[in-house]
């Protein structure tokens, strides 16, 4: 269970957050939404500790974050709205070194199985540099899969998605949910996606 008890965030003299409460546990997906410079990514940063809050507390299965963020680390996959693909790789060559660096036990048909799913099989051995900004964005998302793990916290994932995409997103929200896992994200784009909890910015600044 992820759990945030007052978070609040000062830059210079503007709060940017103001007094945010809450609980994200299995089987739950919270949407974090507001205008640009609300706090959305801000918001995230501080749930994952690279941010650290003015006020609050951020706690990760009871323990504070800060005290142990590597048992947490090992519980969450982090997708931000910058890449992380390293662009002189390919695409296969990305995924496999995710496989490895996460220690996935995902195999090779499992992963032919996704790039097939989000239309990369046939980029395998393109260089991630040639691929489209929706394309690198579908090979960063592949990572949900890959990473194999309980907490997703998502940073505008579906920007640049054409509808095929997105509603593929949307399933693999949903079976993450339905195998006791846990999604906060963050967009402007309001997805098919059912039992959403809202959280508008707005009204915590």
């Amino acid at each position: 269970m992820l759990l945030a008890n007052n978070i609040s965030f000062k830059r210079n003299t503007k709060i940017i957050l103001d007094n945010i409460n809450l609980t994200l546990s299995p089987r739950k997906i919270i949407h974090v939404t507001g205008n640009n410079g609300s706090g959305k990514t801000t918001l995230l940063k501080i749930l994952t500790c690279i941010l650290e809050p003015s006020v609050g507390q951020v706690f990760w299965n009871g323990k504070k974050i800060k005290k142990d963020p590597f048992n947490f680390y090992k519980d969450v996959t982090l997708i931000m709205d910058k890449q992380t693909s390293n662009l002189t790789l390919t695409v296969k060559e990305n995924i496999l070194f995710w496989k490895k660096l996460f220690s996935s036990s995902i195999n090779m048909k499992e992963i032919d199985s996704i790039l097939d799913l989000l239309s990369l099989r046939e980029y395998n051995n393109t260089l991630t540099s040639n691929l489209s900004y929706g394309e690198i964005k579908k090979l960063e998302l592949s990572r949900l899969v890959i990473e194999q793990k309980k907490l997703w916290v998502l940073d505008e994932p579906y920007l640049g998605l054409d509808n095929h995409s997105t509603n593929l997103i949307n399933q693999t929200l949903i079976n993450h949910i339905k195998s006791d896992g846990m999604v906060i994200f963050s967009s402007h784009f309001s997805p098919n996606v059912p039992n959403l909890e809202i959280l508008h910015l707005e009204n915590y600044a």
